[in-house]
């Protein structure tokens, strides 16, 4: 964390998260329960085995809420390998054309009932 190329990644993760308005910044309150949470740290190599890119994502360690206490759903967006396959059959049988994207942050937005409290990760301090 103390290079300054995770320091840069780092702060276009948490610009990322500002602009998306995923949470408003607060002193610590007394009495709440607080998610814990960290930066999760990725070198992605390129086919000759150079470094091609430094990426970093913020993380909130939800594993320490009970079920039922501070939620009653759970969601989770994963690609399923059946999916993948029956997508490029399909497009294969129509003769469609296939495009692949990068998305470089997504996030779900929904309403929450709840108040929830994260923690900012150790390490990163921001002026304002």
């Amino acid at each position: 964390m103390k290079e300054q190329v995770w320091k840069d990644v780092m702060a276009k993760e948490y610009e990322s998260i500002m602009k998306n308005e995923v949470w408003d910044g607060l002193p610590r309150l007394k009495g709440r329960s607080m998610i814990t949470s960290k930066w999760l740290f990725k070198i992605k190599h390129g086919v000759d085995g150079s470094i091609e890119k430094y990426k970093v994502r913020f993380m909130a360690r939800g594993f320490s809420q009970k079920e039922r206490k501070y939620y009653n759903d759970i969601f989770a967006p994963i690609d399923l390998y059946t999916t993948i396959h029956s997508t490029v059959s399909l497009a294969a049988s129509q003769r469609w054309t296939l495009h692949q994207m990068g998305v470089k942050t997504t996030f779900l937005h929904g309403i929450l009932q709840e108040e929830v409290y994260v923690e900012k990760p150790q390490g990163f301090e921001v002026e304002d």
